[in-house]
C-alpha cells in the first residue's frame, strides 16, 4: 500500500491545503455539530438512533449508541470512540453525521463499567470521566471495541466491513486499535498521539491522521510513526491544519477561524477515506 508522505524529515510539513481558504465545494459539505450545537442536532435528527448493550465477554457489557443511515442498502459500520470526557452528546452528534453520510455509526461507552454519573442532558461528569478513563486497561478497551464491531457487523442492515474514528484520547485509541485488530478496515485519528513504533508492524489497516498545527504534544509523535509505517509500506495519510488547535472538531469556533477551516477540510477527508476503504 502507498504511503502519503506529508512530512519532511523529523519536521511536520504543514500542508498548503491547511493554510488556504476553503473552496465552495468543501465549504458546502455537511459538517458534524460542534459541542454547543450537538444536543439540538440530536433532538432534530431524522435518523433512527437507539441505545443497546453489547456483551463483550468475561462477564462484562458495553453500552452503545447506534445511529442508522437512511438507505435501502446494507451499510458499513463505523465505531466512534469518545474523548477523555466520555460518551458526550457531541460524540453522539458526530455519530449522527456519520450516519447521514451512509454509515451505521456506533459510539461505545467505554466507561460503562465505571458508572460515571451524567447530568439531565446526558453529559457525563467531566472530572469523574477523566479520572476513570485513566484506569482502563488497554487490553479490555480493544476487546470491547472488537466485540462491538462484531456485534455491529452482525446487524441485519450492516455489511461485514468496519472502520474506527476517534478524538483526542479516542484518536489515540483508534490508532492503537489498528494495531490490536486484524479485522478493522480503516482507522481515522483526530489529534491523537501515535502508538509506540515497536507496535506498528502489527498494523494492517490504512490510517488517516488529522491534526491541528498548534498541537505539538500530539504532533511530536507523528514523524516516528510515519517513518516506521513508510518503511513497512503501510498507508499513513497525514494532514496537519495550520493554526488549528487540539480538539478543533469539537471547538469549531476557536483559534480565530482556524478550527473551522480545519473542520471543513478534515471532515470530507474522513468521509472519503471511509468510502474508499469500507465499500
Amino acid at each position: 500500500m502507498r504511503v502519503h508522505d506529508r512530512l519532511t524529515g523529523a519536521f511536520l510539513l504543514l500542508l498548503s491545503a491547511g493554510c488556504a481558504s476553503t473552496g465552495p465545494a468543501v465549504a458546502q459539505h455537511p459538517l458534524p455539530p460542534d459541542a454547543d450545537a450537538a444536543l439540538e442536532r440530536l433532538n432534530t435528527s431524522p435518523r433512527h438512533a437507539e441505545w443497546d448493550y453489547v456483551r463483550t465477554g468475561q462477564g462484562d457489557s458495553v453500552r452503545v449508541y447506534v445511529v442508522y443511515p437512511e438507505t435501502s442498502e446494507p451499510a458499513p459500520v463505523v465505531l466512534v470512540v469518545h474523548e477523555i470526557y466520555g460518551l458526550t452528546n457531541w460524540i453522539r452528534g458526530v455519530a449522527d453525521q456519520l450516519a447521514a453520510e451512509g454509515f451505521i455509526a456506533i459510539a461505545p461507552d467505554l466507561l460503562t463499567t465505571k458508572n460515571v454519573p451524567a447530568d439531565a442532558a446526558g453529559e457525563p461528569d467531566r472530572q469523574q470521566a477523566t479520572q476513570q478513563i485513566r484506569t482502563l486497561d488497554v487490553s479490555d478497551v480493544h476487546r470491547w471495541l472488537s466485540a462491538v464491531a462484531d456485534w455491529g457487523m452482525a446487524l441485519p442492515a450492516a455489511t461485514d466491513s468496519y472502520g474506527i474514528v476517534g478524538y483526542c484520547w479516542g484518536g489515540s485509541t483508534s490508532f492503537r486499535h489498528a494495531v490490536e485488530s486484524d479485522r478493522v478496515d480503516a482507522a481515522v485519528v483526530y489529534y491523537g498521539s501515535s502508538p509506540d513504533t515497536t507496535l506498528l508492524a502489527q498494523i494492517e489497516a490504512p490510517v488517516l491522521g488529522l491534526y491541528g498545527g498548534n498541537d505539538e504534544r500530539v504532533n511530536a509523535t507523528i514523524p516516528a510513526a510515519r517513518q516506521t509505517l513508510d518503511a513497512l509500506g503501510m498507508t499513513y495519510e497525514v494532514h496537519v491544519f495550520d493554526g488549528a488547535g487540539h480538539g478543533f472538531l469539537r471547538q469549531q469556533s476557536g483559534q480565530e477561524g482556524a478550527n473551522m477551516d480545519a473542520t471543513r477540510q478534515a471532515w470530507p477527508l474522513t468521509i472519503g477515506f471511509f468510502r474508499e476503504h469500507l465499500y
